[in-house]
């Protein structure tokens, strides 16, 4: 099954996201794209028991302006689909 996550828009400093087979457990991680380092905050636990869905990702103040991108990962920690990087303003 080939897990995949889609960047669809940021707005208001919300980044919405669209997610296919991805299981219950799943985290969703945003990653600073220049040094590709994982930020503590946020982080998006897949908690429906359908494998698809949307996620809707407030960003805090203390994500900088710069290029990110989502980074989905397995149960175990493993990444498994990343979404195309965007840029926060």
């Amino acid at each position: 099954m080939n897990s995949v996550i889609n960047f669809v828009e940021i707005e208001n400093r919300i980044v919405t996201a669209n997610y296919r087979s991805l299981m219950i457990g799943a985290k969703v991680v945003l990653v600073d794209k220049s040094s590709d380092q994982q930020l503590s905050d946020p982080i998006t636990t897949i908690a429906s028991p359908a494998p698809t869905g949307t996620l809707r990702i407030r960003l805090p103040a203390t994500v900088k302006p710069g290029d990110y991108y989502l980074k989905a990962l397995n149960g175990h920690g493993a990444p498994v689909a990343q979404t195309v990087a965007f840029h926060v303003s």
